[in-house]
């Protein structure tokens, strides 16, 4: 029975970044093709007031729009961050929690944002917070983010930052 449970969570480890990586890429596309067909150019529609709008651009850089206009860069970039996410699944699977998801997002958001590289020539983003000045981002975007906090806490909890 033991044995049985070890194999469960081996496999989770295994598939679980996988299909974490898939259903956030899959989100993050249709609601880009979303935002495309329902978002004019610039239109602004509110969705939580006070908090967060809908605005269409199309961002031909990074975060911040730094290196704007250098797509075919930027996507080769993306390019490598996805094949070295995948290779790090593949052939040196994490064991650690923070560490599983943190990959899947990181994969995930890489992945999403260098579709729209490679086929539209720049990112689609249209999520864009009301309260504060801050850039116009994605749902790619979030995962990257997410990914850096997860390696953070994974950081944190292994105890690594104490040996130094």
């Amino acid at each position: 029975m033991r044995r049985h449970a070890i194999g469960r969570s081996a496999l989770a480890r295994r598939l679980g970044p996988w299909i974490v990586a898939s259903a956030v890429v899959g989100l993050d596309q249709l609601s880009k093709a979303w935002a495309l067909s329902q978002l004019g150019p610039g239109q602004t529609l509110p969705w939580l007031p006070g908090l967060l709008q809908l605005q269409r651009v199309a961002n031909t850089g990074a975060a911040f729009s730094l290196f704007s206009g250098n797509s075919a860069w930027l996507g080769l970039v993306s390019a490598l961050v996805t094949l070295l996410a995948v290779g790090w699944l593949v052939w040196q699977p994490p064991a650690r929690p923070w560490q599983v998801l943190a990959l899947a997002l990181l994969l995930a958001g890489a992945l999403g944002n260098g579709l729209d590289r490679w086929r539209l020539g720049y990112v689609v983003d249209f999520l864009e917070f009301v309260p504060v000045q801050f850039p116009i981002f994605n749902v790619a975007d979030v995962a990257i983010n997410l990914a850096v906090a997860c390696f953070a806490i994974d950081w944190l909890r292994s105890g690594r930052h104490l040996d130094g």
